[in-house]
């Protein structure tokens, strides 16, 4: 028997979601600053290419609150 799908907290769940994902985008910048030269070229990019990453997925964690806004709205 499958569980009934409980949403009430889905949009908090996702801002959680949102706020670590922004913590982990400035401490990546943060180190990048600090240390980026004493990393080689691959090593940074790869952190730049993470954090491109970080934003694309808050911009889907923003979309999916949308999505649960109009839901509680039907």
């Amino acid at each position: 028997m499958s569980n009934p799908d409980d949403r009430r907290d889905n949009v908090e769940k996702i801002q959680r979601h949102i706020e670590n994902t922004q913590t982990n985008i400035r401490e990546a910048r943060d180190e990048l600053r600090a240390h980026g030269h004493e990393m080689n070229e691959q090593d940074r990019q790869n952190i730049e290419d993470k954090n491109a990453r970080r934003r694309d997925a808050i911009e889907g964690f923003r979309k999916e609150i949308l999505d649960e806004a109009h839901r509680e709205n039907l």
